[in-house]
């Protein structure tokens, strides 16, 4: 899939390696050009200082470029701005709207707990399972999009493991790039490749032509990251947490110990039974939080309601308001079966059961009420399981104590309620939430929609069905439609700076394809390689692919390097395929610079990168791959 920036109906003309005739052009115009090419080589210097300055942000230098660009006089300012529209500049910014609706469905986090269950406590284990997982996703569907929805999965595992998130997200973006060599359609500049050898008359690719290479290349990276990890980030220590956690609260009122899970057995008395009709608060002085029921499609949690019938194998989850209550008597009498906890709070239904601490004000009209004659639970939908009166917590029996002003009450029940009494200010105050709020997915139900919808949009970028764009778009008004994403949710989780950085730096391949620079520079190389031994002559091709890839998109630098390499195959009198497919690689090896590629460029952010932290662990792995591929390609491919 073409996860990368598209490449320019220029260098779609120049795709047969024609360059321009300047013996025909008159000494003005050749001047002019001489002139135009000098100044955009001396932005595009300018640029990559700025860069490796780190000074000013990088989309800021996007756009002193984009403005300065036009006055060189080899594009137009319409023609920079052109990056705007470019599908693939869409695309992005449509996948970040498919991760948000996998983060607030709960998919990402959860997809993230099977990582970090997997890996336990070694972070080894983590950046292999994660780099194995990105590079078969990024095998059929765009690497960018790949990157894009695991960003907000490595920042919360990350978090979770205590580890700086740059330690992270290079390993992440090596292996999307990587996965552009496992398959025909990973990436655009093997359709490139694949597209100029029929049309000049050779058999194309098959789909798994690249893999036999690829496989390897992401070996060595996953053996390399795990050596170099420790000049990402080095002794970042993960930030604690700025809020207190569930755990925390629950020490802080006094809550270890209440909270119990009783599963109903088939024989139970309270099969059937309304929740109304057992009132288990005042007959036994427990407090129902949530009710487990396993069906069908898995597990969920159903709050609590006065007409909600149990039934069998029903999972309670009680908070124990009497000290007096001999739970396991109480569960012999009801055909109750006592069940283990997790560690923590119900620390395993987080995602669903939330935490909040509220204040009464001195206007609340709940003053001098008890929690049961203020019917707290039917109005809020919420269970006050704490309270306290001024610093001091208030021991069991709190839904009996009448409310002064300035009491502080730790509420519990869905997050949908928390978030709805953020609203209320007259009667109370939405004081804190715990840390695990930011975690929590307010559509957890909707997760299995919200895979439907990426699988299909997986399915049409595969199968071809409609433009990658299309089929991002599709998948965006489907997370709407199913209510797994909201208008205001899916416009944050764009990163405007990531898309700005990357409109800003496409017209360089436009402006030194007019100039002349491009054709120059591949001039050059066949020149010098055309008489070289043929192994030499692959790395030499691999350089020139993977150095232009630094400064102009991958497709581009694609479509400009396969005629040259057929055109070098050629004079050889050897056979096309090695040659072309060094291109390929060469062209996924856009490890160097944090412009090289849109992949590279989306981590920046998030793992807190300066240039050189690419160019420090990029160009050694990009030699790696370059030997790599000289060795692999002569032996599966021969001359």
């Amino acid at each position: 899939m073409i996860g990368e920036a598209g490449p320019n109906a220029a260098f779609r003309n120049n795709a047969a390696g024609r360059r321009p005739d300047r013996r025909r052009q008159s000494p003005r115009g050749v001047n002019d050009l001489m002139s135009q090419f000098t100044l955009v080589l001396m932005l595009l210097g300018a640029a990559i200082l700025m860069f490796a300055l780190n000074r000013p942000r990088m989309d800021v230098v996007a756009i002193i470029m984009m403005v300065a660009l036009p006055m060189t006089g080899a594009v137009t300012m319409g023609e920079t701005l052109m990056g705007f529209a470019d599908p693939n500049i869409i695309l992005i910014a449509a996948l970040f709207v498919i991760g948000e609706g996998l983060v607030r469905t709960g998919v990402a986090q959860r997809l993230g707990d099977w990582l970090t269950a997997r890996a336990g406590a070694s972070e080894a284990r983590l950046i292999f399972l994660l780099m194995l997982i990105v590079a078969g996703m990024g095998s059929f569907m765009s690497s960018t999009g790949v990157v894009a929805i695991f960003i907000p999965i490595v920042l919360r595992i990350a978090f979770k493991m205590r580890i700086p998130a740059g330690r992270l997200m290079m390993p992440l973006s090596m292996a999307a790039l990587i996965s552009g060599m496992m398959t025909l359609v990973a990436t655009a500049p093997n359709l490139v490749v694949h597209a100029e050898l029929i049309r000049q008359g050779h058999e194309g690719f098959g789909f798994f032509s690249f893999t036999p290479f690829g496989v390897p290349i992401l070996a060595l990276a996953i053996l390399y990251v795990l050596f170099a990890r420790r000049f990402l980030a080095p002794g970042a220590a993960a930030a604690p947490p700025a809020r207190a956690s569930l755990a925390q609260w629950a020490e802080e009122y006094d809550l270890a110990g209440r909270e119990k899970r009783l599963r109903v057995a088939p024989d139970s008395p309270f099969v059937g039974r309304r929740l109304d009709s057992l009132d288990l608060r005042a007959s036994a002085g427990v407090n129902i939080v949530a009710i487990e029921r396993f069906g069908r499609f898995g597990r969920k949690l159903l709050q609590p309601k006065a007409t909600t019938a149990l039934e069998a194998n029903d999972a309670l989850l009680l908070d124990i308001l009497s000290d007096s209550l001999d739970i396991q008597a109480f569960a012999r009498a009801n055909g109750l079966i006592e069940i283990p906890g997790s560690k923590g709070w119900f620390a395993d239904a987080s995602q669903e059961i939330g935490m909040a601490q509220i204040i009464v004000p001195p206007t609340s009209r709940l003053l001098g009420q008890t929690l049961t004659s203020a019917r707290f639970r039917t109005v809020y939908d919420l269970a006050v399981i704490g309270m306290k009166h001024g610093s001091k917590a208030v021991p069991q029996g709190v839904i009996h104590e009448p409310l002064r002003a300035g009491d502080t009450l730790l509420a519990v029940g869905p997050w949908r309620a928390i978030r709805r009494l953020a609203d209320e200010r007259r009667d109370l105050v939405l004081l804190d939430l715990p840390a695990e709020s930011d975690e929590a997915a307010p559509a957890g139900r909707r997760a299995p929609l919200a895979i439907a919808v990426v699988a299909l949009v997986i399915g049409l970028m595969v199968t071809g069905a409609v433009p990658n764009v299309q089929a991002a778009l599709i998948g965006c008004l489907l997370l709407g439609l199913f209510r797994c994403i909201d208008m205001a949710g899916a416009y944050r989780s764009i990163h405007w700076q990531s898309l700005v950085l990357i409109v800003g730096m496409l017209p360089f391949s436009l402006a030194l394809q007019r100039t002349g620079g491009v054709d120059l520079a591949a001039g050059a190389l066949l020149d010098l390689v055309g008489v070289a031994e043929p192994r030499f002559v692959l790395a030499a091709i691999f350089a020139a692919t993977a150095l232009l890839g630094m400064f102009i998109s991958n497709t581009a630098t694609a479509v400009l390097m396969a005629p040259v390499a057929l055109a070098v195959a050629s004079a050889l009198g050897a056979s096309p395929y090695p040659f072309a497919l060094t291109v390929a690689l060469a062209a996924s090896t856009a490890f160097m610079t944090p412009v090289s590629s849109p992949v590279n460029t989306l981590v920046v952010g998030p793992g807190d990168y300066r240039f050189f932290d690419f160019v420090r662990i990029g160009t050694p792995f990009a030699f790696v791959a370059m030997l790599t591929t000289v060795i692999l390609v002569p032996i599966l491919l021969p001359f």
